[in-house]
């Protein structure tokens, strides 16, 4: 579901637009095949020292100590923080989108429409007090899942067979097109944000690591299907105009895309709610919120914590509404590390006596070369979004 959520829709614009189609197929084919790697090495994390570990920032503190646990802590909490900011921006454009539909008067832009988001995150954060309360909704996510990527994926398809030859070339000056690239580089990593697999391996039954390595290898094969066929298709069928939002490009009947905008939008605050969750059950744990959710007391704390964690959200989303740029900023702080440098070195470090020079020179190699590829997309992308940010109006431009 998060693989497949509303982001999926962006890709055709944030990854293949400026990598083209020889690197945006081959990039994003390796980062599937990268991905499902790292993850396989923190799948085998599992149990280490006798001991399971449930969390990753647990596994962290037991291989590296005390400091290194605050650290991945951090990180983990900054991503998931990071990643709830890029919903709240997808849910307002697929408002937005779905106002557009009724009304072309642009009286309302989207920092409106993240507002209004935000919002009704906050009433659902409220009514939703733990990730079990969710149950139906997690039927209706993926049903507004299938919805949307099937919507897109049809009516890009018919837009294509019936547009004349489009245009595939990597567009900007030279310059920009370099920054263009390695920000693409980010978005692709974030395509596949593994950064909590021993939290998601905590509730998988024994044998807990063969079946979550079978788990692993569907959801990279089977599961990564749509992302992959909405991606091409919208980039075949729009090329180098293809936008973050894809539902912003294809042409159809009315009713069938409000009810694509309208599916994204409810997708994106139910996932958002699942990334949030580990955060709000924090805040829960250390102010000893327990009991009846409907108890007065835990109704004011959802309400006040919950909701003003949400309002900063919403406020950063609305600052800084550059979706794809954000995308490629989340990769780079926190998602190559959590992805790819730190599955290779924690395994490096709790397997050093059985690993012969080869594979460790292997995974030391994977750490440098993710690590560089981190510090250059971070730059990349600050700097696009500090440009942007410089000849951006706030509620002229949107």
């Amino acid at each position: 579901m998060g693989v497949n959520s509303a982001y999926a829709l962006g890709y055709s614009g944030t990854i293949m637009v400026p990598l083209g189609w020889i690197g945006g197929v081959v990039g994003l084919i390796l980062s599937t095949m990268v991905s499902l790697y790292a993850s396989i090495l923190t799948a085998k994390l599992h149990e280490v020292g006798g001991k399971r570990h449930i969390r990753y920032r647990d596994l962290a503190g037991y291989l590296y100590g005390s400091t290194a646990y605050l650290l991945v802590w951090a990180l983990q909490y900054a991503n998931l923080f990071l990643i709830n900011i890029g919903y709240i921006i997808m849910a307002g454009s697929a408002l937005k989108a779905f106002y557009l539909l009724f009304r072309d008067d642009h009286q309302l832009k989207l920092p409106h429409f993240i507002a209004i988001a935000g919002f009704a995150c906050v009433l659902f954060a409220i009514a939703t007090p733990h990730l079990s309360a969710l149950r139906v909704w997690l039927g209706v996510s993926s049903l507004c899942l299938l919805l949307y990527l099937c919507i897109a994926f049809v009516l890009s398809l018919e837009d294509g067979m019936k547009a004349p030859p489009r245009d595939y070339s990597i567009p900007g000056s030279e310059v920009n097109r370099i920054f263009a690239t390695i920000g693409a580089v980010g978005n692709l990593v974030f395509a596949f944000n593994t950064g909590m697999i021993p939290e998601i391996q905590a509730t998988v039954r024994p044998p807990v690591i063969e079946n979550m390595l079978k788990a692993l290898f569907f959801q990279f094969t089977v599961g990564v299907l749509p992302l992959h066929a909405v991606t091409y298709i919208g980039y075949w069928a729009y090329g180098s105009s293809a936008s973050s939002y894809l539902l912003n490009n294809v042409r159809g009947p009315v009713w069938l895309k409000g009810v694509a905008h309208m599916s994204a939008f409810i997708q994106s605050i139910i996932t958002l709610h699942i990334f949030a969750s580990p955060t709000y059950e924090f805040l829960d744990t250390t102010y000893g919120i327990k009991g009846n959710a409907l108890a007065p007391r835990n109704i004011a704390f959802r309400l006040v914590v919950r909701g003003g964690y949400l309002v900063l959200t919403t406020f950063l989303s609305a600052l800084l509404p550059f979706l794809g740029d954000f995308m490629s900023l989340t990769g780079a702080i926190s998602t190559f590390p959590l992805t790819f440098v730190l599955p290779n070195h924690m395994y490096l470090v709790a397997r050093k006596n059985k690993l012969s020079s080869l594979q460790k020179s292997w995974h030391w190699l994977n750490c440098v070369f993710f690590g560089c590829i981190s510090a250059a997309a971070f730059v990349a992308a600050f700097k696009l979004i500090v440009v942007k940010t410089q000849t951006f109006h706030f509620f002229a431009d949107i």
